[in-house]
């Protein structure tokens, strides 16, 4: 298992010690998950994000994380996330933006291996497992309180 950060937005690297946190995360979502694999986490801007949303969801709007699943084997595929959006939900939910920062790695990675969310029925079977792998990383339940 490989799982390479990359940082295209400077702001990321503010946040003491969160590539180690991020990679951790990504580990602890495959393993929660049941699989092995590599990929890459892209800590990018919001415009950059947007520009992905637009030419791959044809939404032209910033988003927090993004996912790309790949179709080979070995490689799994990529998560992005964006720093402003990530910045601004962690300060409106009263949250530290690297705990929100490492839940949408986990987040991103789980839908790298198959998981989704559309569904209530799918989200009965993501949600948990997201809160199961953050708890063990000492991040509190990001969906406590959420309507």
């Amino acid at each position: 298992m490989s799982i390479t950060l990359l940082i295209r937005d400077a702001r990321w690297r503010r946040l003491r010690g969160l590539t180690a946190r991020v990679k951790r995360g990504a580990a602890a979502a495959l393993a929660g998950g049941g699989a092995d694999g590599d990929l890459t986490i892209l800590l990018t801007t919001d415009r950059h994000v947007q520009s992905l949303n637009r030419s791959f969801r044809d939404k032209d709007k910033p988003t927090n994380v993004l996912s790309f699943p790949a179709r080979g084997d070995d490689y799994l595929g990529d998560v992005a996330i964006a720093y402003g959006v990530t910045a601004r939900e962690a300060k409106a939910s009263g949250k530290k933006t690297a705990d929100h920062a490492v839940h949408l790695a986990v987040h991103g990675v789980l839908h790298l291996i198959g998981f989704d969310h559309v569904t209530q029925r799918q989200a009965r079977l993501m949600e948990p497992l997201e809160v199961r792998i953050l708890k063990k990383l000492k991040i509190a339940d990001p969906y406590r309180g959420a309507l």
